[in-house]
């Protein structure tokens, strides 16, 4: 590692550990806050007065309702990003703790929100306060990001940034959980819908009718086998479908349905779009011969602030090539940061880079405290040492951009 580094690696180290205090606080009020999609206006509030208390240069909370706090003028444009809306509870009896009180044990934080994803946000603030600390401003520009809305709909909030705030960044950084590793992709997916129609009739002469339920057991064995089929990449792995919800409308239970719906799940992997998942359902056997009709779902909400957003709940592959500068700077960064080799990998699940990455190709990368097979458990946790690594990691990177 050049020694220019290493001394700056050293320095911001110095700095992150002096504020090890204020970043657990910080994060135990950001449990302590309930975020989940389209209700995170309180959360933002929260952020917002923690990036003026620590100096950022602006902070704004845009018309869907993310907050942005932005250091530096200059010319390369860097956006770091954590969603900070979380699922639901679930169960509150299975969980051993109120999943809002934070829990700090043996340097563990635990909490709803604590894994996936918005305890990162406090590692990103407080990069922030380090980099204007100790001058690290060069010629870039710093959006610090906390997006609403991502559980529900992946993409969106970024999307809304770029296209309709403006804001539009060189190089993103997620900071989802990878354990610490750097990841630079992930599958994509789409959420789809067959709809079958049938003929009503009484049940006790169900000869009368055509009965939608049984037309579609014939189309789940067909979409089922095409797991055998589908594509397989050796980074990413294979594409998938699985069948998640049913549903039938009848006029009683005396009644055979006149129509049936079936929602999928459809990983996509290298080469797989909606042109070629919506070709391949079509082809179906089934689906020709019942004549059903296949549809990508569309997502339409109002933000936690008011504005009516919508997108189609498509969400594409992404991959940035290995020898990308991004990746290599980010891996040689966390490198030094972690004090080993870093691990170069993927995510399993989906995260807001279908938009940056996905739909607009803007070079993107992950690396994110915590591991991600806590996320939307009971047992949701954060170790207090990933998030001041990651809070250094986030200091480190832009200088290493422009």
């Amino acid at each position: 590692m050049p020694d220019e580094l290493i001394s700056k690696y050293s320095q911001i180290k110095s700095a992150v550990m002096s504020y090890k205090k204020d970043i657990i606080n910080f994060a135990k009020d950001i449990i302590s806050i309930p975020s989940q999609s389209r209700k995170e206006g309180k959360l933002v509030q929260r952020i917002a007065k923690e990036m003026k208390k620590v100096g950022f240069d602006k902070v704004m909370i845009d018309k869907m309702g993310n907050v942005i706090g932005q250091i530096g003028f200059g010319k390369t444009k860097i956006m770091i990003d954590a969603h900070i809306d979380t699922v639901d509870v679930g169960d509150l009896s299975q969980w051993k703790h109120n999943p809002f009180v934070p829990i700090v044990k043996n340097d563990i934080i635990y909490g709803r929100g604590a894994t996936d994803q918005k305890l990162a946000i406090s590692s990103m603030v407080y990069a922030g306060k380090v980099i204007k600390q100790l001058k690290l401003v060069g010629d870039y520009t710093l959006w610090m990001v906390g997006s609403c809305q991502e559980e529900e709909c992946d993409g969106l909030p970024l999307l809304h940034i770029i296209q309709k705030e403006k804001l539009v960044p060189d190089y993103v950084i997620l900071t989802e959980p990878t354990n610490l590793n750097i990841y630079r992709g992930h599958r994509g997916r789409i959420e789809l819908k067959i709809v079958v129609k049938g003929k009503s009739c009484h049940a006790s002469a169900p000869e009368r009718g055509d009965n939608a339920v049984w037309k579609m057991s014939y189309i789940i064995q067909e979409v089922t086998q095409l797991n055998k089929k589908l594509k397989f990449d050796n980074f990413l792995g294979k594409g998938s479908v699985a069948v998640t919800y049913i549903e039938c409308k009848t006029p009683s239970l005396n009644a055979i349905p006149d129509e049936t719906t079936i929602y999928l799940d459809r990983r996509l992997t290298i080469g797989e779009t909606k042109e070629v998942v919506l070709n391949e359902l079509n082809s179906l056997p089934s689906v020709r011969k019942f004549k059903a009709k296949v549809e990508i779902l569309q997502y339409k909400e109002v933000s936690w602030k008011g504005l009516q957003v919508q997108q189609e709940k498509y969400f594409p592959t992404w991959v940035l090539d290995e020898k990308h500068k991004l990746v290599e700077e980010s891996v040689r960064c966390a490198s030094i940061v972690l004090g080993r080799k870093v691990n170069v990998g993927k995510w399993v699940f989906s995260t807001n880079g279908v938009a940056t990455a996905g739909r607009l190709g803007i070079p993107t990368i992950g690396f994110g405290p915590g591991n991600e097979i806590y996320a939307h458990s009971v047992n949701e946790q954060m170790p207090v040492e990933h998030l001041l690594k990651s809070a250094m990691f986030y200091a480190l990177l832009p200088t290493r951009l422009t």
